[in-house]
């Protein structure tokens, strides 16, 4: 049976991960989560406290080898919500770093240490888990009520690690840097896993720093992973005149693959990192629930505003409201997916489970999109938050949100619906103007909006914010958009 994560034939020299100063070879990496996972034996799972750092790094890989569900936790999260998610999950150790403080809640749970460097040194041979066994638990946002906990099994975590191997020709030459949680699928799965399964290589910035991108892309990174907010910022940076400027355009360009994902990149950030560099940041789609779905090719066309195509071994479809499929291109409807790349089920609620599924095996994902004649997906947002009908149209948040960003007087902007008497819903934009001592007028914004796309996609109302509230993986939190 093929092992998640291979090792290497140079694993003695060759780097996997590197943090600041601290870097693992992959023997150093094999030998230090063999000696982890040869005591959790009988751990049911572990919950993994998910810092930017190897320890977290070796405690998941440790869990990987040893059959062990690993649950990662935000060291963010609140006390309710951590209740929540250990109650639910009851993992029979917590894996931390030695100087990492816990809250409370953990404190309880038995512990170990997670040693980088263990005095024993050797690789234990750990037999392959089948393909169905559970790898990890992530738990979702909880948008719509407590965290679930997503049960992603080995075989989805390969299927879409290696579907995008074949799209973006991921190969162990790649040297990967972010800087993403590794709390969640992108950060985690992609971002550490993903070189791991290719025999590359990872370097984890800590936290994101435009100079800390530029750095590693000048000296042998080839891809760089990133959210909207980041991209945002080197964008603002690339706008500037000095030398940090001329620097970073120079790093970015020589990157093999620029890609975003976990929310729509705008437009405007889209093209003044290509103005800039030359180079497109591409994008993907994924979920918790599904891994990646879709995704532009490295040879493909990097179009903006598009998430690519569906993934090798990924069946997608659009569906009205009474489920019908739609065929035409333009045509809105919420995305239905399914493939190898799919989790489990939730974990302890097969009621949700049920429910997240058509009879016939669909995953339902929540989100709305359009599909070009050529299979690009144009993601319009979620059902519950983006998609707007008024006036008898369906309107798609994230094309208005796009317009406003491309007024000079707007630096954020987010778009929700709110019930009208007139309309069903009217359109309200929320805007952190660039200038907060003079922001664009109300009706000035609405016909920029009205002049590039149509007048009923024009904002009814406009209010101003000195930011938009966003979580851990800059996603605009629309729930806490209030009037």
């Amino acid at each position: 049976m093929t092992p998640l994560l291979p090792q290497p034939a140079d694993a003695s020299t060759r780097e996997a991960v590197r943090f600041g100063a601290h870097a693992l070879t992959y023997e150093r990496l094999a030998a230090a989560s063999a000696a982890l996972a040869a005591r959790l034996t009988g751990a049911g799972r572990v919950a993994v406290w998910a810092t930017p750092t190897p320890q977290t790094v070796v405690a998941v890989v440790a869990a990987l080898r040893a059959g062990v569900p690993a649950v990662p936790l935000n060291p963010r999260t609140g006390a309710r919500e951590l209740g929540h998610i250990l109650a639910d999950s009851d993992p029979g150790l917590v894996l931390a770093g030695a100087g990492d403080v816990l809250p409370p809640e953990l404190d309880a749970r038995p512990r170990i240490d997670v040693d980088t460097d263990p005095d024993d040194g050797v690789a234990a041979p750990f037999p392959e888990p089948s393909p169905e066994s559970p790898a990890l638990i992530v738990y979702t946002s909880g948008t719509t009520g407590p965290p679930k906990g997503a049960v992603l099994p080995r075989r989805a975590i390969a299927a879409s690690l290696d579907a995008l191997a074949d799209a973006w020709r991921w190969t162990g030459d790649d040297v990967l840097v972010h800087a993403l949680p590794l709390f969640h699928v992108h950060g985690l799965i992609l971002g550490v896993l993903g070189p791991l399964r290719r025999g590359g290589s990872v370097r984890h910035l800590g936290r994101f720093a435009v100079d800390g991108v530029a750095r590693e892309l000048s000296s042998g990174a080839t891809m760089l992973f990133g959210v909207p907010t980041m991209y945002h910022r080197l964008a603002e940076t690339l706008d500037g005149s000095g030398s940090e400027a001329a620097e970073l355009a120079k790093a970015l360009a020589g990157a093999r693959l620029l890609v975003s994902g976990s929310a729509a990149l705008p437009v405007h950030d889209h093209e003044r990192i290509a103005a800039a560099t030359g180079r497109r940041v591409i994008e993907r789609y994924g979920m918790t629930e599904t891994l990646m779905n879709t995704g532009v090719r490295a040879d493909g066309e990097p179009r903006p505003g598009t998430v690519g195509a569906p993934l090798g071994g990924v069946e997608l479809r659009l569906v009205e409201e009474d489920g019908t499929v739609l065929t035409d291109p333009g045509a809105i409807g919420e995305i239905q997916v399914r493939g190898p790349n799919l989790f489990t089920g939730y974990l302890n609620r097969p009621d949700a489970t049920a429910a997240a599924h058509t009879a016939d095996g669909w995953f339902r994902t929540g989100d709305m999109a359009t599909r070009d004649a050529d299979g690009y997906v144009r993601i319009v947002g979620r059902k519950a938050t983006d998609l707007i009908k008024s006036g008898g149209y369906k309107i798609g948040a994230g094309e208005i949100e796009n317009a406003l960003l491309d007024h000079p007087g707007v630096r954020e902007a987010a778009v929700t619906g709110e019930p009208d008497p007139d309309l069903g819903e009217r359109i309200v934009a929320w805007v952190v103007p660039a200038d907060p001592d003079a922001p664009p007028a109300e009706a000035e914004l609405a016909d920029h909006v009205a002049a590039q796309l149509a007048p009923h996609k024009r904002p009814r109302t406009v209010r101003y914010l000195e930011a938009l509230p966003r979580n851990d993986l800059g996603k605009i939190m629309k729930r806490s958009l209030r009037p």
